[in-house]
């Protein structure tokens, strides 16, 4: 079953989260296991809030992920530019598909 981890977070440095994960994804092409699908979304009402949905082959792919020392930087770094912990929200995905 697919897995997917929503992460809630607070930023003004947006563009630097994205040019460190931009920077991950080169080094970790071609590579196994790992997330599979991101969608970023800006919160309309909030200012400098957004929400990352991260998308794995299954929880047990994403633990092992989470287990890798470079995933365990990066986190640290992104955690760094962030102005307020982020939160995590767990989930199996049940149902994705396209409405058109």
């Amino acid at each position: 079953m697919k897995f997917v981890q929503i992460i809630d977070f607070k930023t003004e440095r947006l563009d630097e989260m994205e040019q460190l994960l931009e920077d991950a994804s080169r080094r970790t092409a071609g590579q196994e296991g790992g997330p599979q699908h991101r969608i970023l979304l800006k919160d309309r009402d909030t200012p400098g809030r957004y929400l990352a949905v991260i998308e794995f082959a299954s929880y047990e792919e994403a633990m092992r992920n989470n287990e890798n020392p470079e995933t365990t930087k990066l986190s640290e770094q992104l955690m760094a530019l962030c102005t307020q912990e982020p939160r995590f929200t767990n989930c199996d995905l049940l149902d994705a598909r396209d409405l058109k």
